[in-house]
Protein backbone atom coordinates (compact mmCIF):
# COMPACT_ATOMS: atom_id res chain seq x y z
CA UNK A 1 0.00 0.00 0.00
CA UNK A 2 1.75 3.26 -0.84
CA UNK A 3 1.76 6.47 1.82
CA UNK A 4 -0.59 8.35 -0.22
CA UNK A 5 -3.23 5.96 0.40
CA UNK A 6 -4.31 4.92 -3.10
CA UNK A 7 -3.77 1.73 -4.74
CA UNK A 8 -0.50 1.41 -6.98
CA UNK A 9 -0.88 -1.27 -10.14
CA UNK A 10 2.57 -3.26 -9.40
CA UNK A 11 3.52 -6.81 -9.98
CA UNK A 12 1.69 -8.16 -6.70
CA UNK A 13 -1.51 -10.64 -7.08
CA UNK A 14 -4.94 -8.57 -7.55
CA UNK A 15 -6.26 -10.88 -4.85
CA UNK A 16 -3.28 -10.24 -1.91
CA UNK A 17 -4.17 -6.09 -2.66
CA UNK A 18 -8.07 -6.79 -2.51
CA UNK A 19 -7.34 -8.05 0.80
CA UNK A 20 -5.07 -5.80 1.99
CA UNK A 21 -7.10 -2.97 1.20
CA UNK A 22 -10.40 -4.79 2.16
CA UNK A 23 -8.64 -5.51 5.82
CA UNK A 24 -7.97 -1.46 5.53
CA UNK A 25 -11.96 -0.37 4.64
CA UNK A 26 -13.15 -3.23 7.62
CA UNK A 27 -10.73 -1.70 10.38
CA UNK A 28 -11.37 2.24 9.57
CA UNK A 29 -14.91 1.41 9.40
CA UNK A 30 -15.32 -0.37 12.70
CA UNK A 31 -12.75 2.40 14.29
CA UNK A 32 -15.47 5.00 13.20
CA UNK A 33 -18.00 2.83 15.13
CA UNK A 34 -15.87 2.77 18.11
CA UNK A 35 -16.27 -1.21 18.07
CA UNK A 36 -13.45 -3.00 19.54
CA UNK A 37 -11.97 -5.94 17.72
CA UNK A 38 -13.33 -8.58 20.38
CA UNK A 39 -16.74 -7.27 19.62
CA UNK A 40 -16.31 -7.59 15.65
CA UNK A 41 -15.08 -10.79 16.59
CA UNK A 42 -17.75 -11.96 18.35
CA UNK A 43 -20.32 -10.65 16.18
CA UNK A 44 -18.58 -12.61 13.28
CA UNK A 45 -17.72 -15.34 14.98
CA UNK A 46 -13.96 -15.44 14.44
CA UNK A 47 -11.25 -15.11 16.65
CA UNK A 48 -9.50 -11.83 17.66
CA UNK A 49 -6.32 -13.10 16.02
CA UNK A 50 -7.96 -14.13 12.73
CA UNK A 51 -9.86 -10.21 12.66
CA UNK A 52 -6.17 -8.63 13.26
CA UNK A 53 -5.13 -11.00 10.66
CA UNK A 54 -7.93 -9.92 8.23
CA UNK A 55 -7.30 -6.21 8.98
CA UNK A 56 -3.67 -6.61 8.21
CA UNK A 57 -4.71 -7.49 4.77
CA UNK A 58 -2.97 -10.95 5.81
CA UNK A 59 -3.26 -13.05 1.93
CA UNK A 60 -4.01 -16.35 4.18
CA UNK A 61 -7.30 -15.25 4.97
CA UNK A 62 -10.90 -15.91 2.85
CA UNK A 63 -12.96 -13.43 1.15
CA UNK A 64 -16.04 -14.97 2.81
CA UNK A 65 -14.13 -13.49 6.19
CA UNK A 66 -13.74 -10.19 4.85
CA UNK A 67 -17.48 -10.20 3.17
CA UNK A 68 -18.68 -10.80 7.08
CA UNK A 69 -16.52 -8.50 8.89
CA UNK A 70 -17.44 -5.83 6.31
CA UNK A 71 -21.19 -6.80 6.65
CA UNK A 72 -20.87 -6.62 10.33
CA UNK A 73 -19.46 -3.24 10.34
CA UNK A 74 -21.61 -1.45 7.74
CA UNK A 75 -19.50 -1.79 4.71
CA UNK A 76 -21.33 -2.82 1.16
CA UNK A 77 -19.98 -5.93 -0.17
CA UNK A 78 -20.02 -3.44 -3.62
CA UNK A 79 -16.26 -1.90 -2.22
CA UNK A 80 -15.06 -5.28 -2.92
CA UNK A 81 -16.44 -5.06 -6.67
CA UNK A 82 -15.06 -1.29 -7.34
CA UNK A 83 -11.47 -2.39 -5.93
CA UNK A 84 -11.45 -5.30 -8.77
CA UNK A 85 -11.88 -3.31 -11.38
CA UNK A 86 -10.11 -0.76 -10.43
CA UNK A 87 -6.87 -3.44 -9.36
CA UNK A 88 -7.56 -5.46 -12.71
CA UNK A 89 -7.18 -2.87 -14.91
CA UNK A 90 -4.16 -1.23 -13.22
CA UNK A 91 -5.70 1.50 -12.49
CA UNK A 92 -5.34 3.87 -8.86
CA UNK A 93 -8.13 4.37 -6.96
CA UNK A 94 -8.00 6.53 -3.98
CA UNK A 95 -9.12 3.85 -0.90
CA UNK A 96 -10.85 6.79 1.23
CA UNK A 97 -13.71 6.85 -1.32
CA UNK A 98 -14.49 3.18 -0.28
CA UNK A 99 -15.76 4.68 3.29
CA UNK A 100 -17.03 8.40 1.71
CA UNK A 101 -18.56 8.12 -1.39
CA UNK A 102 -19.23 4.64 -2.00
CA UNK A 103 -23.47 4.85 -1.65
CA UNK A 104 -23.10 7.78 -4.36
CA UNK A 105 -21.19 5.37 -6.32
CA UNK A 106 -22.77 2.33 -6.18
CA UNK A 107 -25.51 5.06 -7.01
CA UNK A 108 -23.59 6.00 -10.19
CA UNK A 109 -22.29 2.50 -10.85
CA UNK A 110 -25.80 0.79 -11.35
CA UNK A 111 -27.43 4.04 -12.93
CA UNK A 112 -24.44 3.81 -15.45
CA UNK A 113 -25.10 -0.37 -15.83
CA UNK A 114 -29.04 0.71 -16.52
CA UNK A 115 -28.89 3.30 -18.69
CA UNK A 116 -25.97 1.47 -20.88
CA UNK A 117 -28.23 -1.82 -20.80
CA UNK A 118 -31.45 -0.26 -22.00
CA UNK A 119 -29.93 2.00 -24.63
CA UNK A 120 -28.20 -1.18 -26.11
CA UNK A 121 -31.50 -3.48 -25.85
CA UNK A 122 -33.08 -0.34 -27.60
CA UNK A 123 -30.78 -0.87 -30.55
CA UNK A 124 -31.15 -4.64 -30.89
CA UNK A 125 -34.97 -4.58 -30.78
CA UNK A 126 -34.72 -1.38 -33.50
CA UNK A 127 -32.61 -3.21 -35.64
CA UNK A 128 -34.71 -5.50 -37.21
CA UNK A 129 -37.47 -3.27 -37.52
CA UNK A 130 -34.96 -0.68 -39.47
CA UNK A 131 -33.95 -3.77 -41.72
CA UNK A 132 -37.34 -4.59 -42.25
CA UNK A 133 -39.03 -1.55 -43.52
CA UNK A 134 -39.04 0.06 -46.95
CA UNK A 135 -36.47 2.63 -48.57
Amino acid sequence: MSPQGTVQPDDEPVLDKIKALSGWCIEEQRKRQKMTQDHLAKATGITDRWLREIEAGNPATSIDDHLRCAAAVGLATSYLLVLVIFMERKMIFPRELLLDDLPQIEERCVACIAEFSVASLARRLSAPMQSASPR
